[in-house]
């Protein structure tokens, strides 16, 4: 990469007259002595990688350096004009070409730096480290060093000024959230590339993109942000609104579709943009850089950097807004909202082909992610580096093999998150042990860490190791590290806990029967998975004479058992949520609770929570009844077993326990009651269902991937699954339930109830899906979500005949949904539009369903519990109870606002919600906020563990080949769909050894060939090119065997193949047959890939993908597949 400076005022610049030496410092890869003066004139410039992070500090602890550098954590102060004016003078660059890039990932990620420097600053030009006793100028090399490792742990002796800029202070960004010209957001970055993140303010439809290391002003994944917003100009091009040079399709992650689920660029003018590269990391995921859009730019064509929008005029970094004027002037602006948010929503909505950006200039709260880091320490070069510094010596007992002063990398296993800087003296006793005895597989464990502090003189965080997982090749170490990164609390529940719970043996009271409905005379069973032992939920259906269904769904009355302000309330709240995985649940609630007490086991009296609705042939409520009751369920029948009651494999004809598997009956129950039940149940879902999606609900199925596994727990073979009849049918009525209890408790409780809302989708994704719909020709409607719902039909009646194309799109659709959260009905209570759930298309939402797994519901309970009995309290003594006829004015299915309003209605909602501990308005918005971390924490776990059980199956595989559709396309990768998995993801063919890459931009063809006479350096850099096995599994025609050259996954596999015999690959690899060179595809074309498990002992786990290709050439036998400069390319085509 060429150098880039600019003018300077504290470092001097090299002479004009010295043009010969600034040619030689500025062309890349090349190692030139220097001059003393050259050096000092480097002092500035910058390292291209970050790589290896193994700097070591100016004989300062962390502790030291706080003192000696400003803190720049959390809400510091914001540097004032001199200082900016100081950080612009010191700004240059200068190419490192002995500094040696790991990952290209991190190569890209310092491109965004306008400033890297190391963690000290104005030293004066004097050594930082003991390792290297002579001053290295940064723009220099070292023709001593005994290896290129050893110069990642190289410390730049160099007058050295910020990498980022001080983060405003609290006074300053208060005044300017009041002020309305910087937001407060939430901070996440793109999984795929972290030099991309996205912030989501509050009330704007379309995510505010951070574009940039710089830009991002090291904020971490789940930070709470304040950012400023950049001038129109600045913002870039929507994806979708112009072609692009790489994929039409979209490549982002996206929110998953969940909530039903549940229930069962243009450049800145004035700026130099630059030049867009893209490469992969050792994982296999892409790093994308793109234009920084923080305070610094830089041109990659002409090697200059310069301050963007600096305000001199300001002081204390405080700049008043200008992001919301258009340029030039607009008339439409005489119809700009007042507010702050309503302009800036006014601003994208008047250019929806803009996508706006901005930059972090404070972190608000800092993310809980930055105390559970996980990732392998970078032993193997740290050594490498000790050993080149002559650390590694005969010593005698007193001597110190570990300095006070130098860092170990870390590589975090989440690529969201960055390398990050370990100091050697804070390392845990054991691994300093590891090391001291040289044990090089310490590499191969994963450990724990948190990052303790980021200064603005570093580009890397410091982290503090806390304790090892285990090996990164086995499966328990990775599940422990999952629910370690997600704060997930595996202890055993307190004795405190437990002692809040009844003794053994229970039996519900007699004052309970007296309070409460008695039900057990009625034919009520669960219909649950065949392995769940907390059962929350039970149905039951009755027709009346009338010919109306009468349907009660009961709940389980956990909020019995679990009262306010216990010690077992506190813990409820604190695990807030079960999490489940594959074979193992991390519940909630004590088990004695969960699957004993609470749950609605058959045959047991059990405390429930019910609701009833008579419901018309037609589907319409007639009426309802809300109330405490006790059950007896008849029977616990799992999804399958209803299904075989639905598809009439059991009926009435054939029942018979001992023959169909059928569960044990219980009470004065027939089979033929349930069978007869259950039908009922589901027609009536049916016709619920179908008013709902009348009404604009929208349904977006995934398909789940279910494992079958040993007897030791590890997966062998995987198969998709669909939702059936069964899981519809309760999940409609839990719908229900859900909606009605929402409706109650918002009346009732109108500042203080506990609700669910879904936002309308990132209007940014959606028309992403929406162009890529467009492109082959699918019509779609997405004005509301009933439109929406009835485009993806009728586009399901168009790809009747391309099951695979449909789910692909179902796939797609999901990503622009936003996640559902829990809110405080008084947090937007003049925003009541804002309560409601987009994809079931309510105005109110709630759950109910699920106390034994949900801590909301446990909330949700208490106040519907208080609504009913204010409705009792008030109806006592009022006029409106006449005989037998009781108009319920709180819970009934016409709400008396009258009631409500009365100076009685008032004192007995008062009264019934200080009884059931109905939480006030600021401490039910801290209980919601709370909630929502847990439960996305809970799902990330889910995705992980369902992850890492692909990679275990795909390890003992070694190859899976299968077919892939191709979603994007372009002149350096490929996006794909592969149905098996039904997972997404990309082949990178760019700068791959020995393959051509023709892309056809006006007929969006790719096709990709194999040339004899090919280079294995990149021009400006060396080892650039990939090896072909990196991005082909190539088949020998003629032995019919797979050659990896030595690997089953290229240079990241932690698992040794060679001449796999292709019918061991996988059971369907003999049905899939692969292409030959060259090779011609379009959009959506079918391709067959090799896929495979990538990382473990080596790194991050993943899921890796190449073209599964076949040659007609025999192989030459006596090539060095291991070597560097004998890859597989030249093994079959050398004879050229």
């Amino acid at each position: 990469m060429k150098a880039a400076s600019v003018e300077q005022t504290v470092v001097e610049r090299v002479e004009d007259g010295d043009k010969k030496e600034k040619k030689t410092r500025r062309r890349p890869g090349r190692r030139s002595k220097q001059s003393s003066s050259n050096s000092e004139a480097a002092c500035s410039s910058v390292s291209e990688s970050q790589g290896d992070v193994g700097l070591s500090l100016a004989k300062k602890s962390p502790s030291t350096v706080k003192h000696l550098l400003p803190k720049s954590q959390g809400l510091g102060t914001h540097p004032s004009v001199e200082q900016e004016s100081a950080k612009a003078s010191h700004i240059s660059f200068n190419s490192m070409p002995t500094m040696h890039i790991n990952d290209e990932a991190d190569r890209e990620q310092l491109q965004g730096f306008a400033n890297f420097d190391s963690l000290a600053s104005n030293t004066g030009g004097r050594t930082f480290s003991d390792s290297f006793p002579d001053p290295v100028a940064c723009g220099g090399s070292s023709e001593t060093s005994s290896s290129k490792d050893s110069c990642t742990y190289r410390t730049l002796s160099c007058d050295q000024s910020k990498s980022f800029p001080s983060h405003w202070s609290v006074e300053v960004v208060n005044d300017a959230l009041e002020k309305g010209d910087v937001f407060r957001a939430l901070f996440h970055v793109n999984a795929h590339n972290r030099l991309e993140a996205y912030c989501k303010i509050d009330g704007v439809q379309t995510d505010i993109l951070i574009n940039g290391i710089a830009a991002q002003n090291r904020a971490v994944e789940g930070d709470v942000v304040a950012i400023k917003v950049d001038p129109l100009t600045c913002w870039t091009r929507m994806k979708g609104s112009h072609g692009s040079s790489n994929s039409s399709a979209m490549t982002e992650d996206g929110n998953v579709f969940q909530e039903i689920n549940e229930i069962s660029g243009d450049s800145c003018k004035g700026r130099q943009q630059l030049e867009i590269y893209s490469e992969l990391d050792y994982t296999g995921n892409p790093i994308v850089s793109g234009n920084d859009h923080g305070d610094l730019t830089t041109s990659a064509k002409s090697g200059q950097s310069k301050l963007i929008g600096q305000e001199s005029n300001h002081s204390n970094g405080y700049h008043p807004s200008s992001s919301y004027h258009l340029e030039g002037g607009s008339s439409s602006w005489q119809n700009e909202p007042e507010d702050a948010i309503g302009k800036i929503s006014f601003l994208i909505s008047s250019h929806p082909s803009k996508r706006p950006t901005g930059r972090v200039v404070s972190i608000i709260e800092r993310s809980s992610r930055r105390d559970t880091v996980v990732g392998f320490l970078n032993v193997k070069q740290w050594l490498t580096f000790k050993e080149g510094s002559g650390k590694i010596v005969k010593r005698n007992k007193n001597s110190s093999f570990f300095s006070e002063h130098e860092f170990i990398q870390l590589t975090p296993t989440d690529a969201r998150f960055p390398k990050m800087m370990v100091l050697e003296k804070d390392l845990p006793e054991g691994i300093r042990k590891r090391l001291n005895d040289f044990d090089t597989t310490m590499e191969m464990e994963l450990v724990a860490a948190r990052i303790e502090d980021w200064y603005e003189e570093s580009p890397f965080p410091y982290a503090r190791v806390l304790h090892v997982f285990g090996r990164g090749g086995e499966m328990q170490p990775h599940i422990d590290a999952i629910l370690f990164q997600n704060s997930i609390n595996c202890s055993e529940f307190s004795p405190e806990s437990i002692s809040c719970l009844p003794c053994v043996p229970w039996n519900v009271p007699p004052m309970e029967f007296r309070r409460r409905k008695d039900l057990r005379k009625k034919c009520i069973f669960t219909i649950d998975p065949s392995t769940a032992t907390d059962l929350d939920d039970a149905l039951s259906i009755d027709i009346l004479s009338t010919g109306t269904y009468r349907v009660g769904v009961h709940i389980a009355d956990v909020s019995y058992f679990v009262q306010p302000d216990t010690t077992l309330d506190s813990e409820a709240q604190s695990r807030s949520t079960t999490v489940h995985m594959l074979q193992r649940k991390i519940s909630m609630l004590p088990p004695w609770l969960s699957e004993n007490l609470g749950s609605l086991n058959p045959g047991v009296d059990r405390l429930a929570f019910s609701i009833f609705w008579d419901i018309s042939s037609s589907g319409n409520v007639i009426d309802r009844w809300i109330g405490r009751t006790v059950i007896r369920s008849c029977c616990k029948l799992s999804y399958e077993q209803a299904q075989d009651i639905i598809d009439g494999i059991v009926d009435l004809g054939t029942v018979c326990a001992s023959e169909n598997g059928l569960p044990e009956m219980h009470g004065n129950f027939q089979w033929s009651d349930v069978i007869t039940s259950i039908k009922n149940l589901n027609d009536l879902s049916r016709i619920l269902k179908e008013n709902r999606l009348k009404d604009g609900g929208l349904v977006l199925e995934n398909s789940k991937i279910l494992y079958s596994l040993d007897e030791d727990g590890f997966p062998y073979e995987s198969m998709l699954c669909q939702q059936k009849d069964s899981n519809f049918l309760v999940e409609e009525f839990m719908l229900l339930a859900n909606r009605t209890a929402a409706e109650v408790i918002a009346r009732a409780f109108p500042d203080a109830a506990l609700l669910r809302r879904h936002p309308k989708p990132n209007m940014r994704k959606l028309r992403e899906f929406e162009a890529f719909c467009s492109k082959h020709g699918l019509a779609l409607d997405t004005s509301s979500s009933g439109q929406f719902g009835k485009s993806l039909e009728h586009i399901r009646e168009t790809l009747k005949d391309d099951s695979v194309l449909f789910d692909i799109l179902i796939s797609y659709a999901t990503k622009p949904m936003q996640v559902a959260t829990y809110f405080c009905t008084g947090d937007l209570k003049n925003n009541e539009d804002d309560w409601g759930h987009y994809a079931l298309a309510l105005p109110l939402y709630t759950h109910f369903t699920s106390p034994l797994r949900r801590y909301p519901d446990i909330v949700v309970h208490r106040m519907l519990a208080a609504a009913v009995e204010a409705e009792e309290m008030y109806l006592k003594n009022s006029a409106r109870n006449q005989g037998d006829v009781v108009t319920r004015c709180f819970t009934g299915i016409s709400f008396d606002n009258e009631a409500t309003g009365s100076r009685e209605g008032c004192e007995a909602l008062s009264a019934a919600a200080l009884k059931y501990g109905v939480p006030g308005r600021e401490l039910l918005s801290d209980v919601a906020a709370y909630c929502n971390e847990r439960k996305l924490a809970s799902r990330h776990v889910k995705d992980a563990v369902d992850k890492l059980y692909m990679w275990v199956l795909l390890k003992k595989k070694q190859i899976l080949i299968t077919e892939a559709r191709i979603l994007g396309l372009g002149p350096r990768f490929m996006s794909l769909y592969i149905p098996t998995l039904a997972i997404e993801r990309r082949i990178y063919y760019d700068e791959v050894e020995g393959l051509c890459v023709e892309w056809l931009e006006t007929t969006s063809t790719l096709v990709l060939s194999l040339f004899a006479y090919k280079s294995s350096v990149r021009r400006g850099s060396l080892n650039k090119f990939r090896a072909l096995e990196d991005a082909a599994l190539v088949v020998s025609s003629y032995d019919q065997e797979v050659d990896l050259g030595g690997s089953a996954v290229g240079a990241s596999s932690a698992t040794e193949v060679k001449n796999l015999d292709i019918s061991r690959l996988s059971s369907q690899s003999s049905e899939v047959d692969p292409m030959v060179f060259p090779m011609t595809v379009r959009h959506l074309s079918t391709i067959p890939v090799a896929l495979h498990a990538v990382g473990g002992d080596v790194g991050p786990i993943d899921i890796g993908v190449r073209l599964y290709m076949s040659t007609y050439l025999r192989p030459v036998p006596d090539l060095d597949y291991g070597s560097k400069h004998h890859s597989l390319t030249r093994k079959f085509w050398s004879r050229f």
